[in-house]
């Protein structure tokens, strides 16, 4: 897998010569926050060998580079999911990709279903903790030592500096951050609501099919990672009505303000801590 990745990395730095200090994963309909970029330099996932392509809607599929709040930043607008025939590895593999690269932080985004039953479409939660139910891990198989130890710890694997950064930004900007526990599953289908009832039991407030082989990727290599969930629904059996992917992208779009102001200020927030050490 190394030599994969130097394949891809040494293709980005071929056209992109870019030292970036913080990468953001954003999840379906939230890839609007890398279009204001400043100094914005575009890499199609599709150009980029051995780097995985999204298939769904909602996932433009590109690199982005550039610069945000005076930080070199680098966006993957969207990411792959098993349910689109990839591996966990492959689900992983873009985060390694940034760790290759250089970042120093991760932010990841994504739409996820409430399952708290006092959230509501719209509500942005802060991650604490996740619980992984995908039936599968990406550090499975032979441990590359130039990542990481064969036994990473996951006790913080959401940053308790970047999370309490996150909270003051929100409380700064009137946003009204929920925080919660995020599960990840397989999919495509959505969940039953005797599968919903099962998962809140387990402790769960947010249900996705995401970003946990990304993190558990990020702490293997040691980079400090913040995440955001978008409540774009509320999960099967809490309110009577069908799910639709469709009503996920249409409440990540009315919330693109909202979610566009938490990352700008907490990458204000990241700069300025940055310069003071």
């Amino acid at each position: 897998m190394y030599e994969k990745l130097r394949g891809t990395v040494d293709s980005i730095r071929s056209r992109c010569g870019r030292q970036p200090a913080i990468g953001l994963i954003l999840g379906s309909g939230l890839g609007a926050f890398a279009e204001s970029f400043r100094e914005r330099a575009i890499l199609p996932y599709s150009t980029l060998p051995h780097f995985p392509s999204s298939t769904v809607a909602g996932h433009p599929g590109n690199m982005v580079f550039g610069m945000a709040e005076g930080i070199p930043v680098v966006a993957l607008q969207g990411r792959v999911h098993l349910y689109e025939g990839y591996s966990i590895s492959d689900a992983a593999y873009p985060v390694r990709v940034l760790g290759v690269l250089g970042i120093r932080r991760l932010i990841v985004t994504n739409a996820a279903g409430g399952i708290n039953e006092s959230f509501q479409a719209g509500d942005l939660m802060l991650i604490t903790d996740h619980i992984n139910m995908m039936g599968a891990n990406p550090l499975t198989g032979p441990n590359p030592d130039e990542f990481g130890p064969r036994f990473p710890d996951m006790s913080e694997a959401y940053d308790p500096e970047m999370r309490a950064i996150a909270l003051d930004v929100a409380r700064e900007r009137g946003i009204d951050l929920r925080q919660g526990v995020y599960i990840a599953v397989p999919g495509p289908s959505y969940e039953t609501p005797a599968e919903i009832r099962m998962l809140r039991f387990w402790g769960a407030d947010a249900v996705g099919m995401s970003t946990v082989p990304e993190v558990i990727a990020a702490n293997h290599m040691s980079i400090p990672v913040l995440g955001l969930s978008c409540i774009t629904n509320m999960a099967a059996g809490i309110l009577p009505q069908k799910l639709s992917h469709q009503e996920g992208l249409d409440t990540a779009e009315r919330v693109i303000g909202a979610i566009t102001s938490l990352l700008r200020g907490i990458l204000q927030a990241i700069a300025g801590m940055d310069s003071t050490r």
